[in-house]
């Protein structure tokens, strides 16, 4: 159900707008707030909704403007949300008696901030997964307030305006409209292939040390 929602997220979201009207945007931001914000949801859409958002914004179904505020506000309170419970557990997070918090995920994220330090905030907007573990480690870590909230604001940012740009600049094009949902596997791998290079990258370091 969630693959097929990903995968044709452009005709899911379509039905959407059509069955709640001006609510859409309070699910967009929902879906957007909890997949950043939610530690255990990772798997939720992130740059496949955004681009396909502002698709529809080009084509007038939503309003650009409204739904780029929204979203900056529910990227933006996810991360806040999801570094706030990170420094309330603190490095017990790390020990692996939380299921939920899967290691494999936790080490991508690791890789990242041994890598870009506090950028990994920004850089992992772009990021599946990384993404939602990222404010968390930052949480964890104990990284001061200040420091995480101008990541966070500026990843943010970055994140929704460059997405639903992209969506509304180029969704519509005749090619891209037509196979949407190779477009949508296109931008998720293209989003997982910096987790790939670190974690390989890791990896050999790792086998080098041995």
């Amino acid at each position: 159900m969630l693959i097929d929602f990903i995968l044709h997220i452009d005709s899911h979201l379509q039905t959407l707008i059509s069955q709640y009207g001006i609510w859409v945007y309070a699910i967009l931001f929902l879906i957007v707030f909890c997949e950043t914000g939610l530690v255990v949801v990772p798997f939720l859409p992130g740059d496949s909704l955004l681009f396909a958002a502002g698709t529809f914004a080009a084509l007038q179904s939503i309003q650009m403007l409204p739904l780029v505020v929204l979203l900056i506000i529910a990227a933006i309170l996810g991360d806040a949300v999801n570094y706030a419970v990170g420094h309330y557990l603190g490095p017990k997070a790390l020990t692996g008696r939380y299921r939920l918090l899967k290691p494999a995920y936790l080490q991508k994220t690791q890789a990242f901030y041994d890598r870009y330090g506090g950028k990994t905030l920004i850089i992992a907007r772009f990021v599946p997964i990384v993404r939602t573990f990222a404010p968390f480690l930052a949480g964890v870590g104990s990284m001061p307030y200040r420091k995480f909230s101008l990541y966070n604001i500026s990843g943010g940012v970055l994140w929704v305006i460059s997405m639903t740009g992209c969506g509304y600049l180029f969704g519509n094009i005749p090619f891209i409209r037509d196979n949407f949902s190779a477009v949508v596997l296109g931008i998720i791998g293209v989003s997982l292939l910096p987790a790939i290079i670190e974690v390989g990258r890791s990896y050999w370091q790792n086998r080098r040390s041995i």
